[in-house]
């Protein structure tokens, strides 16, 4: 597992989004840094993560195993609270609807969707896809970016995933982070999500889909008033 570790404190997991890495938490694990411990994987196909061969390695469920196995390792029994960005949301929730993983104390959910069926991340064209990829790739202007062909394979076993049903049954403190401009995923997605899941919903004017980097301040804020909550256990 490629895996990066900052600060002290209690813990916070930070998921990325499908053409990012790691890298797109960077400034607002600055900010946290100083007093919480967060731990920061790269999934596969990032990085120096492992690559998949082809879809059958790049499902939700693929995705959520990794996040259980840095859960596992590095927060074990101890409270933590759960980030996920874009791509990162739906694995996160997908994480949730396991039996028997650890628990987190409280969620962020930010620039996703609980239903992929309904956006419009990449052309649905196989035939145009790698060019979509890079497009996108390009007009993020990620810092780093996950393999093409690892974001094909994602995109191609994901597009048509719908986590709708999975939203009552998740009881605990959710928070909803969204940009208003994002064009990517739109902001009736995270209305969405909190309906579904009975959260707040904070909107960020001017701010589109890369919202951790380009609000780095809000989604810390967020995070640290999950963590205010946080209690000293968590159960499953």
């Amino acid at each position: 597992m490629d895996f990066e570790q900052r600060g002290e404190g209690p813990a916070v997991v930070l998921v990325h989004g499908i053409q990012g890495t790691r890298s797109t938490w960077s400034g607002v694990a600055d900010i946290l840094a100083p007093t919480c411990r967060v731990l920061l994987p790269n999934l596969r196909g990032r990085g120096s993560a492992a690559r998949g061969q082809g879809g059958a390695a790049y499902r939700l469920a693929d995705y959520a195993d990794d996040l259980r196995a840095v859960i596992e390792r590095h927060v074990g029994d101890a409270p933590f609270v759960l980030g996920g960005w874009s791509l990162g949301v739906s694995v996160a929730l997908h994480y949730l609807g396991l039996p028997g993983v650890a628990r987190p104390g409280g969620v962020l959910l930010v620039s996703g969707s609980p239903c992929l069926a309904r956006t419009q991340w990449f052309t649905r064209d196989d035939n145009a896809l790698m060019a979509s990829v890079a497009e996108r790739r390009q007009r993020l202007g990620l810092r780093e970016h996950a393999d093409d062909e690892a974001v094909v394979a994602t995109w191609q076993a994901i597009r048509d995933s719908d986590q709708r049903a999975l939203l009552p049954g998740i009881n605990l403190p959710v928070r909803v982070v969204h940009g208003r401009d994002d064009d990517d995923c739109p902001l009736e997605h995270g209305a969405l999500l909190a309906q579904g899941l009975r959260a707040p919903l904070l909107a960020l004017d001017g701010v589109g889909h890369s919202v951790p980097a380009l609000a780095p301040e809000a989604v810390a804020q967020q995070l640290q008033l999950l963590l205010r909550d946080l209690p000293s256990t968590v159960h499953p």
